[in-house]
Parts: C-alpha cells; structure tokens; sequence
C-alpha cells in the first residue's frame, strides 16, 4: 500500500501542469487576437472574380494598377486590302539580249569586262569574219575596175575622131563599174563598216578583217565567254556577251489559283528583300501567265520592278505584296489591346466603370500599321484596353501587388 503523502504530492504535480497548459494557451489566442498584423489587411491588391460573362474572367484594379494601361473607346481604321506571296528577282528577260556575232568567225579581241556599263552601239568584241575578208576583196576589186573604166572615159572621150560606138562602149563600162563599186560598198558597210573605214580600204587598198561587234541597247554585261581564238557563229550559244538593261528587274510570285481572278495587269505591287529590309521597291504587275502548276496549283505572276539603283540581283527571294481592292473600313483595335492565349485564342479587356474589367473572346482580321481589325467580340464605342492587356491576362495567373 502506497503512502498516502506520497499520492497527494503526484496529484498536485499533475494538477499544476494542467494549469499551465491552460494558461499557455490562453496568451497564445490572447496574442493571435491583438496581433497588429491581423487587424491591419495587406496592400490592395487586384482581385479576381468569377465572371458571369461567358467569354472570360474578370479584374478589379487599383488605381495605381491603372497606370499600367491604357483605355479608350473601341475605334475604326481603313483597312487596305492585300494578298501577300513569294517570289523571286530575275533578269527581265526583255530587256537582256545575247550578243551572237551577225557572221561566223574567230574572236580577236574582247573589249570589255563582266559587269561594265555599255551604250548602245559600244564595240564588245570583234572577230576575223571570212564573209567580211570577201566582202573587202570584193570592194577593193570593184574600185579598182572603177577607176580603170573612169580613166578610159576620159581618154576616150578626149580623142577626136573616134567612133562614136566606142565611146558608148567606154560610158557602159564606166556605169557598170560605178555600180559594181557602190553594190560592193553596201556589202561592206552591213558588217558595220563606216563610210570613212571605207574610203580608207579603198585609198589603202587593204583589207580590215575585224568585224566589230556592238551592243544592241544600253545596259550592264552580265555575262562573258569571249576567249580570244573562240570560233563563234550566229545564234550558236553560248554568245560571247550578254547584256541587260537593269534598271528593270522581274519578280516571279506564284499565287495560288483560286486567288487569280484578284489580280490585273498594271495593279500597283511592293516589294521587299532580305537584303534591304527596311526598303519598298514598286512596280507594276506586267503579265499573268496562263498555265496552272499541276503540282502546286499555283500561277505565275510576273511584275516590272523599277531598280534604278541596280541593287536588286537574280535569285533574291521578295516578299510581294499588292492591293486587289480598295480599303475597307471597319471595327479596330491596337495591337497592343490584343491577346493571344495559350489555347490560341484572341482576347481582350473591356470595362464600363474604368475600375472593373471583364475578359472577352474576340475574333481577328486585317493587321496593318499596328491595329487590328476586330470581327466579333467588340463593338464600336466601347471603353477597352489599348495598351497593356497583356498585363491584365497575366494578372488572372498570379495578381501582383502594388
């Protein structure tokens, strides 16, 4: 049997410990109530609550959140029409000219280089022609006649008594040769020979077996395979030259088909190329071939660009972009107060009161000097964010504080 001194003073011990607990407690919730912390709430922050709109969430915002944006009733903007396609720059076949020798022969000489400016009717080559060799013989020969019938012309026609049958023979003759001369020159000057050349061949009695080559209009040489020696012949390529006015370039687009009936000779085109990025050259649609790409089912489109400058080159990919219609004025809204979400959809934020905003699905169109052309979702007048609803969207994630 245990003493009973001894049960009293454990009773106590355990009686004084559950005083304690419940005095610790109390101080503990006394505490939790007289926290300042507790009875002062947190800077104001945006609060989000559920939307009775269909289209998306809602925002309530401070007015030091408001400085983060910008509203403004929904506009309009004059939206140009456009079709947009790749193309390519060429050579405008047109304007580019192969320059074959007008007879066959042996290259003498090359006059100018890959890449020179030449004008029309400048020497780009000359060859040793044995048309031309003949064509000099020939001339030289009928001079020669010539001035032997003239000589006995004026012999015959300076003797007295002589039969009158022998002058007429000495006149004949004297003709015949004067226009075997002038046949003979004719001949000569179609290889591009001047009357001074000529009268030169003539005086000299010798032969020039350079035939010169010109170029046929003015432009740039853009391409050469003229080695002296090179047995060249009329329309036999390569040519030795070729030469190209580029102050016109072509750009080939390909449109597909169902988008032909857009286009129309002479329609206003811009053009831009990775190499001049910040540059619009233009021109005008000049041909809309007729064959369809049974592959692509797409159509050629041909336009003259002007390039004074020659700065566009062959092979340059462009970007094309033409006008098919007027412009078309309709419901806009900046870039800025649009918003493409994770799923793809486009939104934006609309408010009555400039202190609640309500998220809302809306449909895109046109996009041309930063606005946007709103098909659904908005009406004109309405007070919308134009300038940071990216901030609002991303406040429906985590809402920041002030």
């Amino acid at each position: 049997m245990k003493h009973p001194l001894h049960i009293s003073r454990r009773g106590a011990l355990a009686l004084v410990l559950a005083v304690v607990t419940v005095v610790a407690t109390g101080l503990v919730v006394s505490g939790r109530n007289h926290d300042p912390a507790a009875n002062n709430p947190a800077p104001e922050q945006a609060r989000v609550k559920p939307s009775t709109a269909p289209s998306g969430a809602a925002l309530d915002l401070s007015p030091s959140q408001l400085g983060s944006i910008k509203i403004e009733p929904v506009g309009t903007y004059r939206f140009p029409v456009e079709e947009q396609a790749v193309g390519e720059i060429s050579f405008a076949d047109d304007l580019s000219v192969q320059v074959f020798p007008p007879y066959q022969g042996t290259l003498i000489e090359a006059l100018v280089e890959l890449g020179d400016q030449v004008r029309k009717d400048q020497p780009l080559y000359t060859i040793k022609s044995p048309d031309l060799i003949q064509a000099e013989s020939t001339l030289i020969g009928a001079a020669a006649t010539f001035d032997l019938t003239s000589k006995e012309l004026a012999r015959v026609q300076g003797l007295s008594g002589i039969a009158e049958r022998e002058k007429e023979q000495a006149t004949s003759d004297q003709q015949t040769a004067e226009g075997a001369l002038k046949a003979a020159r004719d001949a000569v000057r179609v290889f591009g020979k001047t009357d001074a050349e000529i009268d030169q061949m003539i005086a000299s009695r010798t032969i020039d077996p350079a035939l010169v080559v010109r170029s046929p209009i003015t432009g740039k040489v853009t391409a050469f395979n003229a080695p002296p020696g090179l047995l060249v012949q009329p329309g036999n390529p390569p040519a030795p030259y070729s030469v190209a006015n580029l102050s016109i370039k072509w750009m080939l687009a390909n449109v597909v088909e169902s988008e032909v009936p857009l286009f129309h000779l002479g329609q206003p085109v811009q053009v831009k190329v990775m190499a001049y990025p910040d540059r619009v050259f233009r021109g005008r649609i000049s041909k809309i071939y007729e064959m369809v790409d049974p592959n692509t089912h797409r159509v050629t489109i041909r336009s003259d660009i002007a390039d004074p400058k020659d700065e566009l080159r062959p092979g340059m990919l462009a970007n094309f972009v033409i006008r098919v219609h007027g412009p078309v004025e309709a419901t806009a809204l900046p870039a800025n107060g649009v918003v493409r979400e994770t799923d793809g959809t486009m939104t934006a934020w609309v408010t009555t009161d400039r202190h609640h905003f309500v998220q809302r699905i809306i449909k895109t169109g046109l996009l041309k000097d930063n606005e946007v052309q709103i098909l659904e979702g908005l009406e004109r007048g309405e007070l919308a964010v134009t300038d940071g609803a990216v901030f609002l969207s991303n406040m429906l994630e985590a809402p920041p504080s002030d």
